[in-house]
Protein backbone atom coordinates (compact mmCIF):
# COMPACT_ATOMS: atom_id res chain seq x y z
CA UNK A 1 0.00 0.00 0.00
CA UNK A 2 1.37 3.43 -0.89
CA UNK A 3 1.89 6.06 1.80
CA UNK A 4 -0.87 8.18 0.30
CA UNK A 5 -3.35 5.30 0.42
CA UNK A 6 -2.37 4.45 4.00
CA UNK A 7 -2.77 8.07 4.99
CA UNK A 8 -6.19 8.42 3.41
CA UNK A 9 -7.36 5.13 4.91
CA UNK A 10 -6.18 6.23 8.33
CA UNK A 11 -7.88 9.62 8.07
CA UNK A 12 -11.16 8.03 6.96
CA UNK A 13 -11.01 5.51 9.80
CA UNK A 14 -10.36 8.24 12.33
CA UNK A 15 -13.22 10.32 10.99
CA UNK A 16 -15.57 7.37 11.38
CA UNK A 17 -14.45 6.71 14.96
CA UNK A 18 -14.69 10.36 15.95
CA UNK A 19 -18.36 10.35 14.93
CA UNK A 20 -19.38 6.93 16.19
CA UNK A 21 -17.20 5.95 19.13
CA UNK A 22 -15.67 7.50 22.21
CA UNK A 23 -13.05 5.22 23.75
CA UNK A 24 -10.89 5.64 26.83
CA UNK A 25 -7.79 4.93 24.71
CA UNK A 26 -6.91 7.77 22.37
CA UNK A 27 -6.86 7.14 18.64
CA UNK A 28 -3.50 7.01 16.92
CA UNK A 29 -2.60 10.10 14.94
CA UNK A 30 -2.31 9.00 11.28
CA UNK A 31 1.12 10.61 11.01
CA UNK A 32 2.31 8.42 13.89
CA UNK A 33 1.42 5.30 11.94
CA UNK A 34 4.43 5.97 9.74
CA UNK A 35 6.73 6.20 12.74
CA UNK A 36 6.16 2.52 13.40
CA UNK A 37 8.60 0.25 15.10
CA UNK A 38 11.07 -1.17 12.65
CA UNK A 39 10.98 -4.77 13.88
CA UNK A 40 9.30 -6.07 10.69
CA UNK A 41 10.72 -3.70 8.06
CA UNK A 42 9.80 -3.19 4.45
CA UNK A 43 11.64 -0.94 1.98
CA UNK A 44 10.74 2.74 2.10
CA UNK A 45 8.79 4.51 -0.59
CA UNK A 46 10.45 6.99 -2.95
CA UNK A 47 13.82 5.23 -2.68
CA UNK A 48 14.51 6.35 -6.27
CA UNK A 49 13.50 9.91 -5.46
CA UNK A 50 10.18 11.67 -5.14
CA UNK A 51 10.02 12.57 -8.84
CA UNK A 52 10.45 9.01 -10.15
CA UNK A 53 6.99 7.58 -10.94
CA UNK A 54 8.12 3.95 -10.87
CA UNK A 55 9.65 1.67 -8.26
CA UNK A 56 9.07 4.08 -5.42
CA UNK A 57 7.29 1.64 -3.10
CA UNK A 58 7.74 -2.04 -2.61
CA UNK A 59 7.98 -5.10 -0.42
CA UNK A 60 10.56 -7.54 0.89
CA UNK A 61 10.90 -10.71 -1.15
CA UNK A 62 13.34 -13.58 -0.62
CA UNK A 63 15.97 -12.68 1.99
CA UNK A 64 19.64 -13.58 1.57
CA UNK A 65 21.33 -12.92 4.93
CA UNK A 66 25.07 -12.57 5.49
CA UNK A 67 26.99 -11.82 8.71
CA UNK A 68 30.35 -10.12 9.11
CA UNK A 69 32.08 -8.14 11.87
CA UNK A 70 29.08 -7.66 14.14
CA UNK A 71 26.67 -6.70 11.39
CA UNK A 72 23.93 -8.62 9.60
CA UNK A 73 23.59 -7.72 5.91
CA UNK A 74 20.08 -8.70 4.87
CA UNK A 75 19.95 -8.68 1.09
CA UNK A 76 16.49 -9.20 -0.39
CA UNK A 77 14.57 -9.23 -3.65
CA UNK A 78 12.73 -5.92 -3.96
CA UNK A 79 9.18 -6.48 -5.17
CA UNK A 80 8.06 -3.16 -6.62
CA UNK A 81 4.50 -1.98 -6.18
CA UNK A 82 4.53 -0.71 -9.75
CA UNK A 83 6.10 -2.75 -12.55
CA UNK A 84 5.89 -0.82 -15.83
CA UNK A 85 6.00 -2.74 -19.10
CA UNK A 86 9.49 -3.29 -20.45
CA UNK A 87 11.20 -2.91 -17.07
CA UNK A 88 12.86 -5.74 -15.19
CA UNK A 89 12.02 -6.78 -11.66
CA UNK A 90 13.22 -8.07 -8.30
CA UNK A 91 16.50 -6.19 -8.13
CA UNK A 92 18.49 -6.91 -4.96
CA UNK A 93 18.30 -4.38 -2.11
CA UNK A 94 19.48 -4.67 1.49
CA UNK A 95 18.99 -3.77 5.13
CA UNK A 96 21.70 -3.75 7.77
CA UNK A 97 21.20 -4.47 11.46
CA UNK A 98 23.21 -5.39 14.52
CA UNK A 99 20.28 -6.47 16.69
CA UNK A 100 17.22 -7.33 14.53
CA UNK A 101 15.23 -4.48 16.02
CA UNK A 102 16.86 -1.48 14.33
CA UNK A 103 17.30 -1.71 10.58
CA UNK A 104 19.03 0.65 8.16
CA UNK A 105 17.93 0.55 4.55
CA UNK A 106 20.90 0.42 2.16
CA UNK A 107 19.08 0.78 -1.14
CA UNK A 108 19.63 -1.14 -4.35
CA UNK A 109 22.69 -3.37 -4.52
CA UNK A 110 22.38 -5.38 -7.75
CA UNK A 111 20.06 -4.10 -10.51
CA UNK A 112 18.03 -6.19 -12.94
CA UNK A 113 19.17 -6.45 -16.55
CA UNK A 114 17.62 -5.54 -19.87
CA UNK A 115 15.00 -7.54 -21.75
CA UNK A 116 17.76 -9.27 -23.74
CA UNK A 117 19.84 -10.28 -20.71
CA UNK A 118 19.47 -13.37 -18.51
CA UNK A 119 18.72 -11.32 -15.36
CA UNK A 120 15.79 -9.28 -16.67
CA UNK A 121 14.25 -10.78 -13.56
CA UNK A 122 16.57 -11.35 -10.59
CA UNK A 123 16.10 -14.33 -8.31
CA UNK A 124 17.40 -15.52 -4.97
CA UNK A 125 21.09 -16.12 -4.30
CA UNK A 126 23.80 -15.86 -1.66
CA UNK A 127 27.33 -14.58 -1.19
CA UNK A 128 30.65 -15.83 0.09
CA UNK A 129 33.89 -13.96 0.79
CA UNK A 130 37.19 -15.29 -0.55
CA UNK A 131 40.23 -13.18 0.24
CA UNK A 132 39.16 -9.56 -0.20
CA UNK A 133 36.44 -10.31 -2.73
CA UNK A 134 32.75 -11.00 -2.17
CA UNK A 135 31.16 -13.38 -4.68
CA UNK A 136 27.40 -12.93 -4.99
CA UNK A 137 25.74 -15.78 -6.88
CA UNK A 138 22.16 -15.06 -7.87
CA UNK A 139 19.43 -16.29 -10.18
CA UNK A 140 18.90 -14.87 -13.64
CA UNK A 141 15.32 -15.20 -14.86
CA UNK A 142 14.02 -14.22 -18.28
CA UNK A 143 10.95 -15.75 -19.91
CA UNK A 144 10.54 -13.29 -22.76
CA UNK A 145 9.88 -15.33 -25.91
CA UNK A 146 12.71 -13.77 -27.92
CA UNK A 147 15.18 -14.60 -25.14
CA UNK A 148 13.88 -18.14 -24.64
CA UNK A 149 14.38 -18.94 -28.31
CA UNK A 150 18.13 -19.24 -27.67
CA UNK A 151 18.51 -19.42 -23.89
CA UNK A 152 17.22 -21.29 -20.83
CA UNK A 153 14.75 -19.42 -18.66
CA UNK A 154 16.89 -19.59 -15.51
CA UNK A 155 20.61 -19.60 -14.77
CA UNK A 156 23.08 -18.88 -11.99
CA UNK A 157 24.92 -15.56 -12.43
CA UNK A 158 27.64 -13.74 -10.51
CA UNK A 159 28.46 -10.26 -9.25
CA UNK A 160 31.58 -9.34 -7.27
CA UNK A 161 32.53 -6.59 -4.86
CA UNK A 162 35.31 -5.59 -2.48
CA UNK A 163 33.09 -3.57 -0.13
CA UNK A 164 29.60 -5.17 -0.30
CA UNK A 165 28.32 -1.84 -1.64
CA UNK A 166 29.51 -1.60 -5.23
CA UNK A 167 28.84 -4.70 -7.28
CA UNK A 168 30.13 -5.60 -10.73
CA UNK A 169 28.33 -8.22 -12.77
CA UNK A 170 30.66 -10.85 -14.23
CA UNK A 171 29.24 -11.03 -17.75
CA UNK A 172 31.10 -14.16 -18.80
CA UNK A 173 29.93 -16.24 -15.84
CA UNK A 174 26.82 -18.39 -16.17
CA UNK A 175 25.81 -21.81 -14.88
CA UNK A 176 22.83 -23.44 -16.56
CA UNK A 177 21.09 -26.72 -15.83
CA UNK A 178 23.46 -29.63 -16.62
CA UNK A 179 22.51 -32.66 -18.68
CA UNK A 180 19.68 -34.59 -17.07
CA UNK A 181 18.09 -31.50 -15.52
CA UNK A 182 15.31 -29.18 -16.65
CA UNK A 183 16.61 -25.76 -17.76
CA UNK A 184 13.30 -24.00 -17.11
CA UNK A 185 13.54 -24.47 -13.30
CA UNK A 186 17.08 -23.83 -12.06
CA UNK A 187 17.51 -21.22 -9.35
CA UNK A 188 18.32 -20.02 -5.80
CA UNK A 189 22.06 -20.79 -5.46
CA UNK A 190 23.25 -21.16 -1.88
CA UNK A 191 27.05 -20.96 -1.52
CA UNK A 192 29.23 -21.62 1.52
CA UNK A 193 32.60 -23.08 2.45
CA UNK A 194 32.25 -26.59 3.83
CA UNK A 195 35.20 -27.02 6.18
CA UNK A 196 34.52 -30.74 6.52
CA UNK A 197 34.87 -31.18 2.76
CA UNK A 198 37.50 -28.53 2.15
CA UNK A 199 35.49 -27.15 -0.78
CA UNK A 200 33.02 -24.42 -1.57
CA UNK A 201 29.55 -25.83 -2.08
CA UNK A 202 26.78 -24.39 -4.22
CA UNK A 203 23.28 -25.79 -3.72
CA UNK A 204 20.76 -25.07 -6.48
CA UNK A 205 17.02 -25.68 -6.53
CA UNK A 206 16.43 -27.73 -9.65
CA UNK A 207 14.31 -30.37 -11.37
CA UNK A 208 15.43 -33.51 -13.12
CA UNK A 209 14.42 -33.99 -16.75
CA UNK A 210 11.57 -36.08 -15.35
CA UNK A 211 10.44 -33.00 -13.33
CA UNK A 212 11.52 -34.39 -9.95
CA UNK A 213 12.47 -31.63 -7.50
CA UNK A 214 16.05 -31.82 -6.17
CA UNK A 215 18.66 -29.80 -4.34
CA UNK A 216 21.59 -30.12 -6.72
CA UNK A 217 25.19 -29.76 -5.53
CA UNK A 218 28.12 -28.07 -7.28
CA UNK A 219 31.62 -27.72 -5.79
CA UNK A 220 34.82 -25.80 -6.37
CA UNK A 221 38.09 -25.29 -4.54
CA UNK A 222 38.31 -21.68 -5.67
CA UNK A 223 35.37 -19.45 -6.69
CA UNK A 224 37.83 -17.11 -8.43
CA UNK A 225 38.40 -19.81 -11.04
CA UNK A 226 34.78 -19.72 -12.13
CA UNK A 227 34.80 -23.51 -12.41
CA UNK A 228 32.04 -25.33 -10.55
CA UNK A 229 31.73 -29.11 -10.91
CA UNK A 230 28.26 -30.64 -10.78
CA UNK A 231 27.78 -33.53 -8.36
CA UNK A 232 24.79 -35.57 -7.19
CA UNK A 233 21.77 -33.98 -5.51
CA UNK A 234 21.92 -33.92 -1.73
CA UNK A 235 18.12 -34.20 -1.53
CA UNK A 236 15.34 -35.42 -3.82
CA UNK A 237 11.67 -34.91 -3.04
CA UNK A 238 9.96 -38.16 -2.08
CA UNK A 239 6.81 -39.54 -3.65
CA UNK A 240 4.85 -38.70 -0.51
CA UNK A 241 6.09 -35.07 -0.52
CA UNK A 242 6.05 -34.62 -4.29
CA UNK A 243 7.10 -30.97 -4.03
CA UNK A 244 7.32 -29.12 -7.33
CA UNK A 245 10.48 -27.27 -6.24
CA UNK A 246 12.68 -27.13 -3.14
CA UNK A 247 13.15 -23.37 -3.20
CA UNK A 248 15.75 -21.24 -1.42
CA UNK A 249 17.83 -24.12 0.00
CA UNK A 250 20.06 -23.48 2.99
CA UNK A 251 22.49 -25.91 4.62
CA UNK A 252 24.22 -25.49 7.98
CA UNK A 253 25.57 -27.44 10.92
CA UNK A 254 24.46 -26.93 14.51
CA UNK A 255 26.02 -29.14 17.16
CA UNK A 256 26.24 -32.69 15.82
CA UNK A 257 23.57 -32.29 13.16
CA UNK A 258 23.32 -30.88 9.66
CA UNK A 259 20.12 -29.10 8.66
CA UNK A 260 18.69 -28.56 5.19
CA UNK A 261 16.14 -25.75 5.01
CA UNK A 262 13.97 -25.14 1.95
CA UNK A 263 10.60 -23.63 1.05
CA UNK A 264 7.72 -24.86 -1.07
CA UNK A 265 4.43 -23.21 -1.94
CA UNK A 266 2.36 -25.98 -3.47
CA UNK A 267 1.33 -28.41 -0.72
CA UNK A 268 -1.34 -28.17 1.97
CA UNK A 269 1.44 -27.37 4.44
CA UNK A 270 3.35 -24.86 2.37
CA UNK A 271 6.06 -22.74 3.95
CA UNK A 272 9.63 -23.14 5.20
CA UNK A 273 10.61 -26.76 5.91
CA UNK A 274 13.70 -28.49 7.25
CA UNK A 275 15.42 -31.88 7.32
CA UNK A 276 18.03 -33.36 9.69
CA UNK A 277 21.11 -35.51 8.97
CA UNK A 278 24.48 -36.45 10.43
CA UNK A 279 26.16 -35.66 7.08
CA UNK A 280 25.72 -32.73 4.67
CA UNK A 281 24.97 -35.28 1.94
CA UNK A 282 22.25 -37.02 3.95
CA UNK A 283 20.44 -39.34 4.32
CA UNK A 284 17.86 -36.91 5.64
CA UNK A 285 15.25 -37.41 8.37
CA UNK A 286 11.95 -35.55 8.29
CA UNK A 287 10.88 -34.43 11.79
CA UNK A 288 7.27 -34.89 12.89
CA UNK A 289 6.73 -31.15 12.50
CA UNK A 290 9.01 -30.16 9.62
CA UNK A 291 7.90 -26.53 9.24
CA UNK A 292 9.45 -23.56 11.05
CA UNK A 293 6.33 -21.35 10.95
CA UNK A 294 2.97 -21.33 9.19
CA UNK A 295 2.36 -20.71 5.50
CA UNK A 296 2.73 -16.93 5.76
CA UNK A 297 6.48 -17.05 6.45
CA UNK A 298 8.24 -17.96 3.22
CA UNK A 299 11.70 -18.32 1.68
CA UNK A 300 13.34 -18.12 5.10
CA UNK A 301 17.09 -18.70 5.25
CA UNK A 302 19.46 -18.71 8.21
CA UNK A 303 22.42 -16.66 9.37
CA UNK A 304 24.72 -17.06 12.38
CA UNK A 305 26.87 -14.61 14.33
CA UNK A 306 28.80 -17.59 15.74
CA UNK A 307 26.75 -17.40 18.93
CA UNK A 308 23.15 -17.70 17.73
CA UNK A 309 21.48 -18.66 14.50
CA UNK A 310 18.53 -16.73 13.09
CA UNK A 311 15.84 -17.58 10.55
CA UNK A 312 15.02 -14.64 8.27
CA UNK A 313 12.18 -14.62 5.75
CA UNK A 314 9.20 -12.60 4.62
CA UNK A 315 5.59 -12.59 5.79
CA UNK A 316 3.23 -12.41 2.85
CA UNK A 317 0.99 -9.46 2.15
CA UNK A 318 -2.54 -9.80 0.81
CA UNK A 319 -4.06 -8.47 -2.39
CA UNK A 320 -6.24 -6.51 -2.10
CA UNK A 321 -4.60 -5.31 1.10
CA UNK A 322 -7.32 -6.27 3.53
CA UNK A 323 -8.00 -9.26 5.76
CA UNK A 324 -10.26 -10.76 3.11
CA UNK A 325 -7.60 -10.46 0.39
CA UNK A 326 -5.62 -13.37 -1.02
CA UNK A 327 -2.04 -14.20 -0.01
CA UNK A 328 0.49 -12.71 -2.40
CA UNK A 329 4.25 -12.80 -2.93
CA UNK A 330 6.52 -10.62 -0.75
CA UNK A 331 5.76 -8.47 2.27
CA UNK A 332 7.76 -7.60 5.41
CA UNK A 333 10.98 -9.03 6.76
CA UNK A 334 10.48 -11.25 9.84
CA UNK A 335 13.20 -12.87 11.97
CA UNK A 336 13.09 -15.73 14.49
CA UNK A 337 15.88 -17.11 16.65
CA UNK A 338 16.53 -20.81 16.07
CA UNK A 339 16.82 -23.18 19.02
CA UNK A 340 18.08 -26.77 18.90
CA UNK A 341 16.10 -29.26 20.98
CA UNK A 342 17.90 -32.15 22.75
CA UNK A 343 16.59 -34.60 20.13
CA UNK A 344 18.06 -32.54 17.28
CA UNK A 345 14.78 -31.01 16.13
CA UNK A 346 14.52 -27.25 15.79
CA UNK A 347 12.35 -24.71 17.58
CA UNK A 348 12.06 -20.94 17.27
CA UNK A 349 11.69 -18.14 19.77
CA UNK A 350 11.64 -14.33 19.63
CA UNK A 351 14.87 -12.49 19.02
CA UNK A 352 15.90 -11.42 22.52
CA UNK A 353 16.13 -7.72 21.66
CA UNK A 354 12.44 -7.42 20.75
CA UNK A 355 11.40 -7.21 24.40
CA UNK A 356 13.39 -3.98 24.79
CA UNK A 357 11.33 -2.29 22.07
CA UNK A 358 8.14 -2.43 24.13
CA UNK A 359 8.77 -0.61 27.39
CA UNK A 360 5.50 1.21 28.04
CA UNK A 361 2.68 -0.62 29.81
CA UNK A 362 -0.74 0.08 28.31
CA UNK A 363 -3.96 0.00 30.34
CA UNK A 364 -6.11 -3.11 30.01
CA UNK A 365 -9.62 -1.67 29.88
CA UNK A 366 -12.56 -4.06 29.51
CA UNK A 367 -14.95 -2.74 26.89
CA UNK A 368 -17.55 -5.53 26.76
CA UNK A 369 -18.17 -9.08 28.02
CA UNK A 370 -20.19 -11.66 26.10
CA UNK A 371 -21.18 -14.78 28.05
CA UNK A 372 -19.75 -15.37 31.52
CA UNK A 373 -16.28 -14.28 32.60
CA UNK A 374 -14.75 -13.45 35.97
CA UNK A 375 -11.89 -11.00 36.38
CA UNK A 376 -9.08 -10.85 38.91
CA UNK A 377 -6.81 -7.97 38.00
CA UNK A 378 -5.37 -8.80 34.56
CA UNK A 379 -6.49 -12.44 34.70
CA UNK A 380 -9.80 -13.83 33.42
CA UNK A 381 -11.69 -17.10 33.69
CA UNK A 382 -14.03 -17.67 30.76
CA UNK A 383 -16.98 -20.03 30.69
CA UNK A 384 -17.95 -21.76 27.47
CA UNK A 385 -18.74 -19.45 24.53
CA UNK A 386 -17.54 -16.33 26.27
CA UNK A 387 -15.56 -13.35 25.10
CA UNK A 388 -13.94 -10.34 26.74
CA UNK A 389 -13.38 -7.30 24.52
CA UNK A 390 -10.70 -4.73 25.35
CA UNK A 391 -9.93 -1.22 24.14
CA UNK A 392 -8.12 -0.17 21.02
CA UNK A 393 -4.63 -1.26 20.06
CA UNK A 394 -1.94 1.09 18.88
CA UNK A 395 0.43 1.05 15.91
CA UNK A 396 2.78 -1.43 17.61
CA UNK A 397 1.89 -3.76 20.44
CA UNK A 398 3.25 -6.59 22.53
CA UNK A 399 0.56 -8.75 24.12
CA UNK A 400 1.50 -11.52 26.54
CA UNK A 401 -0.50 -13.96 28.66
CA UNK A 402 -0.67 -17.56 29.84
CA UNK A 403 -3.55 -19.52 28.37
CA UNK A 404 -4.90 -22.61 30.05
CA UNK A 405 -7.10 -24.04 27.36
CA UNK A 406 -9.76 -26.72 27.36
CA UNK A 407 -8.57 -29.88 25.61
CA UNK A 408 -11.75 -30.06 23.55
CA UNK A 409 -12.46 -26.41 22.87
CA UNK A 410 -11.01 -23.45 21.02
CA UNK A 411 -9.62 -20.33 22.68
CA UNK A 412 -7.37 -17.44 21.86
CA UNK A 413 -7.52 -13.84 20.77
CA UNK A 414 -9.24 -11.72 18.15
CA UNK A 415 -7.58 -8.70 16.56
CA UNK A 416 -8.86 -5.89 14.32
CA UNK A 417 -12.30 -6.25 15.85
CA UNK A 418 -15.15 -3.90 15.19
CA UNK A 419 -17.66 -2.85 17.84
CA UNK A 420 -20.27 -5.52 17.11
CA UNK A 421 -17.65 -8.28 17.08
CA UNK A 422 -18.68 -9.64 13.67
CA UNK A 423 -15.47 -8.69 11.86
CA UNK A 424 -11.90 -9.31 12.90
CA UNK A 425 -8.98 -11.72 12.74
CA UNK A 426 -9.10 -14.72 15.06
CA UNK A 427 -6.06 -16.65 16.32
CA UNK A 428 -7.30 -19.88 17.81
CA UNK A 429 -5.59 -22.53 19.94
CA UNK A 430 -7.16 -25.89 19.10
CA UNK A 431 -5.60 -28.66 21.24
CA UNK A 432 -7.90 -31.41 19.95
CA UNK A 433 -6.55 -30.76 16.45
CA UNK A 434 -3.02 -30.15 17.81
CA UNK A 435 -2.78 -26.84 16.02
CA UNK A 436 -2.96 -23.07 16.24
CA UNK A 437 -5.04 -21.60 13.43
CA UNK A 438 -6.15 -18.22 12.14
CA UNK A 439 -9.46 -17.19 10.62
CA UNK A 440 -10.81 -14.08 8.97
CA UNK A 441 -14.12 -13.06 10.56
CA UNK A 442 -16.34 -11.42 7.98
CA UNK A 443 -19.89 -10.39 8.93
CA UNK A 444 -20.26 -13.37 11.23
CA UNK A 445 -18.62 -16.01 9.03
CA UNK A 446 -15.12 -17.40 9.61
CA UNK A 447 -12.77 -18.18 6.72
CA UNK A 448 -9.66 -20.27 7.37
CA UNK A 449 -6.39 -18.40 6.78
CA UNK A 450 -3.42 -20.31 8.22
CA UNK A 451 -2.46 -23.08 10.67
CA UNK A 452 0.57 -24.50 12.43
CA UNK A 453 1.15 -27.65 14.46
CA UNK A 454 1.20 -27.64 18.26
CA UNK A 455 2.61 -31.18 18.32
CA UNK A 456 5.89 -30.03 19.88
CA UNK A 457 4.11 -28.67 22.96
CA UNK A 458 2.71 -31.06 25.56
CA UNK A 459 -0.41 -30.24 27.56
CA UNK A 460 -2.80 -27.34 27.07
CA UNK A 461 -0.97 -24.55 28.89
CA UNK A 462 0.58 -21.96 26.59
CA UNK A 463 2.82 -19.01 27.40
CA UNK A 464 1.97 -16.63 24.58
CA UNK A 465 3.76 -13.49 23.38
CA UNK A 466 2.34 -11.60 20.41
CA UNK A 467 4.32 -8.94 18.54
CA UNK A 468 2.33 -6.64 16.26
CA UNK A 469 3.73 -3.89 14.07
CA UNK A 470 1.04 -2.33 11.90
CA UNK A 471 -0.29 -5.31 9.91
CA UNK A 472 2.35 -7.96 10.72
CA UNK A 473 1.51 -10.20 13.65
CA UNK A 474 3.79 -12.94 15.03
CA UNK A 475 2.61 -15.21 17.85
CA UNK A 476 5.27 -17.03 19.88
CA UNK A 477 4.29 -19.97 22.09
CA UNK A 478 6.40 -21.39 24.95
CA UNK A 479 9.59 -20.18 23.22
CA UNK A 480 9.08 -23.19 20.93
CA UNK A 481 7.15 -22.04 17.90
CA UNK A 482 6.17 -19.00 15.88
CA UNK A 483 2.97 -18.35 13.98
CA UNK A 484 3.14 -15.39 11.57
CA UNK A 485 0.12 -13.75 9.94
CA UNK A 486 -0.85 -10.66 7.99
CA UNK A 487 -3.54 -8.79 9.95
CA UNK A 488 -4.84 -5.52 8.59
CA UNK A 489 -6.72 -2.81 10.50
CA UNK A 490 -5.26 -3.55 13.94
CA UNK A 491 -4.54 0.12 14.60
CA UNK A 492 -7.39 1.85 16.47
CA UNK A 493 -9.44 -1.36 16.53
CA UNK A 494 -10.40 -3.37 19.60
CA UNK A 495 -9.26 -6.85 20.51
CA UNK A 496 -10.66 -9.74 22.53
CA UNK A 497 -9.94 -13.02 24.24
CA UNK A 498 -12.42 -15.85 23.68
CA UNK A 499 -13.16 -19.45 24.56
CA UNK A 500 -15.67 -21.97 23.21
CA UNK A 501 -15.08 -24.04 26.37
CA UNK A 502 -13.91 -23.16 29.87
CA UNK A 503 -10.50 -21.48 29.70
CA UNK A 504 -8.34 -19.02 31.63
CA UNK A 505 -6.08 -16.17 30.56
CA UNK A 506 -3.58 -15.19 33.25
CA UNK A 507 -1.43 -12.06 33.57
CA UNK A 508 -2.51 -10.35 30.38
CA UNK A 509 -0.04 -7.58 29.65
CA UNK A 510 -0.11 -5.08 26.79
CA UNK A 511 2.92 -2.95 26.01
CA UNK A 512 3.71 -0.27 23.44
CA UNK A 513 7.03 1.27 22.39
Amino acid sequence: MTIRKIYLAAVMALATYSCQNHDSVADVNPEDIFRQTNIFPQPPSQWMGSTNPYYTAGYVGDVMPYYENGKFHLFFLHDAKTKPAGEGFHDIHSFETTNFKDFTYQGRQIPYGTASEPDFGVGTGSLVKVGNTYYYYYTGHNEIASFLSNNPRESVLLATSTDMKNWTKVKNFKITAPAGYYDYEFRDPHVFFNAEDGKYWMLVSAQTSAKKAVVLKFTTTNPASGNWAVENPIYTTTSSENYIMLECPDLFKMGNYWYLVFSENWSNNSGTHYRIASSPNGPWTTPANDRLDGSYLYAAKTVSDNANRYLVGWTARKVPESNTGGKDWAGNLVTHQLVQNPDGTLAVKPVSTLQSVFGQNAPLSVDNITGNASQNGNSFNLSANSQVMFGKLQKANQISFTLNASANGKSGLILAQDNDGKNGFKISFEPSSKRIASYVMNSGSEDFANAYSLSGISGTSYNVTVFISNDVCVVYVNDKLAFSNRVYDVVNKKWSIFGTADSSFSNINVKNP
